[in-house]
């Protein structure tokens, strides 16, 4: 997961690719809930990791829940059988809605039944988040409830510590037309005190977002609760009713976070070699509403086939055709319609979407300001949003409000037609749902290589180039390469493998040529400072005696040499790069927007040195290292391939007396010129 202040999208021009779902959120948290609530264990497959369901885990702990992984990758939930180990606990639930709703039910009449209180609270978004209606019905029950805060809103005291007599005769009246978690959070809780009697919701007003409620009809189901239903206004919970585990739950994959990648096939042309996006783990046969997203995108002139348990998308008409929707049906997902009205060929409509203005931020208020920065036209209204395309395209910073949907939305602006880059502010928002939604995206989408940035660190040796470069890329969110490691790490790879290396050996043109193979095929990995190579941090092993003199050897091979030529430019991947080295900004990427040339007095690199050796145990020679760096920089200078010299466009740091925060920041200073975001420093 990208956890920088932004993200810089470059423009995109085609996708194609497997993209493999996580879980989806609405079942990860109620299937976690059922299996609590229930009698016996449950291994929960496939579940959802993120924010969202990481806060319900921990509440279920706190409550008493052993949870234990198992070897197969499943969660295995104890259940506790309707029972309260723990009776007082103050939980926490971040801005998760799928968790909040139903456990607020639950613990209330857990509490009122066994004699418990809890207090349950949030970030302040979820403290802006009505729960009245959820609250009103539970207090129609008996349960004392308590709003600590505002009236209406968490946080909230649940339970005061005495039993209650629940008042089960009546029919529980709760409103339908705010949000449908209110009406879920009742029926994945009532199960617990209908033992002797039936339990009957009434829901007033239109339900909306109904699909939602099928998922939770059909989980209980799964877990032996078959609820009676009177059209979408009447619901009973048998008497008798009882929750028991099903053994073994799969999660299916997130119908809302496929709506993205539907959307990423219906905007992008295929890439070369590919048949468009295929999407696994979720598919035509999914119990979630969201899954009708599949009709809207085919609407607006998207190609989409699909299976139970797949689905295949292509571009289809393009532009694509706008649309007038009533969204009931598909809440969160129709979002990414929004996106997909930027590249539509007149105005589109999105309808009954009240419940935008209560999610994680005021959506339909997001989604305006936000089309409204990239140049489109937008009117919004209390239940509605719509919008026509831009006629002229603008680079745009989006601010994502914390918001998951929002983030993954707007990344798909990056296929404007304009070719220009976007900026998501906040991307580790999307940890929400999809902590690996910005890889996976990287990993089907294809840009025109000079659009993928490069940032250049060429420099002396002991400058600090890796350093320096590694931290530019941690806060970019860019891929690093220390390309003073390549000789090396070839040599490595080639004593493992045992191939000689001695001057007769790679004299022989098959040992050249495999020596070049296998440095074309390196699998490496740099950030953080360290190095891997295969999967295995190697950075200690590089600094040896014996990989120094492999480097050696193998550097003057020219299969060698090309081959790493190949490679250090075919890391120039999305969403962008950070070379250091000798010869980045001359030789390897002459084309990079942002060339840094790297030095310091000789007297400095060499007192950084003897320090560093010094820390190590290492015995040096302040002498002795100034007199070898001066000689380095003389053979470097003159050397006649790619000899030390600074590009002619690169900006000179001489960091003999800044620190690397300070080096850091005139680097991402500079780079915050290059860019055509007019809100290129700020950084919500």
């Amino acid at each position: 997961m990208f956890s920088t202040a932004f993200l810089d999208l470059p423009p995109l021009q085609a996708a194609g690719g497997t993209v493999r779902l996580p879980g989806s959120k609405s079942i990860s948290n109620r299937v976690l809930l059922l299996a609590a609530l229930s009698a016996g264990h449950t291994d929960v497959v496939d579940l959802l990791d993120s924010d969202d369901t990481q806060v319900m885990l921990q509440a279920l702990r706190q409550l008493g829940c052993r949870i234990e992984p198992q070897a197969d990758g499943a969660l295995r939930v104890h259940g506790l059988g309707g029972e309260l180990p723990v009776r007082e606990a103050a939980l926490f639930m971040g801005n998760a809605g799928t968790a909040m709703r139903p456990l607020t039910a639950a613990l209330a009449l857990l509490a009122a039944r066994h004699g418990g209180r809890f207090e349950l609270s949030g970030v302040p978004r979820m403290h802006e988040r009505p729960i009245g209606d959820l609250v009103d019905a539970l207090r129609q029950l008996g349960c004392p409830v308590d709003c600590l805060g505002q009236p209406g809103y968490p946080p909230l005291r649940l339970g005061n510590g005495a039993v209650q007599a629940l008042k089960l005769d009546e029919a529980i009246r709760v409103r339908g037309d705010v949000s449908s978690q209110f009406l879920t959070a009742l029926l994945l809780a009532l199960p617990l005190v209908a033992q002797t009697q039936a339990i009957t919701i009434e829901v007033v007003g239109e339900l909306i977002s109904r699909p939602y409620i099928e998922i939770t009809l059909n989980l209980l189901e799964r877990f032996g609760v078959r609820v009676q239903r009177d059209g979408w206004q009447r619901f009973t919970i048998p008497a008798g009713s009882r929750y028991v585990s099903p053994g073994r739950m799969p999660v299916e994959g997130d119908a809302s976070s496929a709506s993205y990648f539907i959307a990423l096939g219906a905007i992008a042309p295929a890439a070369p070699g590919t048949d468009g996006i295929t999407i696994e783990g979720v598919g035509l046969a999914s119990i979630q509403g969201d899954i009708r997203f599949v009709e809207a995108a085919r609407a607006m002139g998207a190609d989409v086939q699909g299976e139970a348990n797949a689905l295949r998308i292509r571009r289809g008409a393009w532009p694509l055709k706008a649309i007038d929707l009533d969204c009931n049906h598909i809440p969160d997902a129709a979002m990414t319609l929004a996106v997909m009205a930027l590249f539509a060929d007149g105005t589109t409509t999105l309808r009954n979407i009240a419940s935008w203005r209560v999610k994680e931020t005021d959506r339909i208020a997001a989604m305006a300001i936000e089309c409204r920065k990239l140049g489109a036209t937008v009117e919004e209204g209390a239940d509605f949003i719509r919008i026509t395309p831009p006629t002229g395209w603008q680079a745009a910073s989006i601010h994502t409000y914390d918001d998951h949907r929002v983030a993954m939305c707007f990344s798909l602006a990056a296929f404007n037609p304009a070719g220009l880059p976007v900026r998501i502010l906040d991307p580790r928002c999307v940890g929400k749902t999809f902590p690996d939604y910005f890889e996976s995206l990287f990993g089907v989408c294809v840009a025109d290589p000079q659009h993928i940035p490069v940032i250049c660190v060429d420099g002396p040796t002991a400058s600090g180039k890796g350093t320096l470069s590694s931290e530019l890329a941690a806060r970019l969110g860019y891929h690093w390469l220390d390309s003073g490691a390549l000789y090396r790490l070839v040599g490595l790879a080639a004593t493992r493998l045992g191939l000689a290396l001695d001057e007769a050996a790679l004299q022989q043109p098959g040992q050249a040529q495999r020596l070049g193979e296998l440095a074309a095929g390196l699998n490496l990995r740099f950030a953080d400072h360290r190095i891997w190579l295969d999967g295995q941090d190697v950075s200690e092993d590089l600094r040896t005696e014996a990989a120094g003199m492999a480097a050696s050897r193998v550097s003057v091979v020219p299969q060698v040499r090309q081959a790493l030529l190949e490679l250090q430019r075919g890391m120039r991947r999305l969403p962008g790069l950070v070379a250091d080295g000798r010869d980045m900004g001359t030789v390897i990427f002459p084309d990079a927007p942002l060339k840094v040339y790297l030095t310091a007095s000789a007297e400095q690199r060499a007192e950084r040195r003897h320090k560093q050796l010094i820390s190590k145990g290492i015995p040096a020679r302040l002498d002795d290292l100034l007199a070898d760096l001066k000689a380095r920089d003389e053979r470097d200078s003159n050397r006649s391939h790619a000899p030390l010299k600074p590009a002619e466009d690169a900006l000179m740091l001489d960091n003999s007396s800044l620190d690397i925060e300070s080096s850091v920041q005139q680097v991402l200073n500079w780079w915050q010129g290059k860019v055509p975001f007019a809100e290129g420093r700020e950084q919500h």
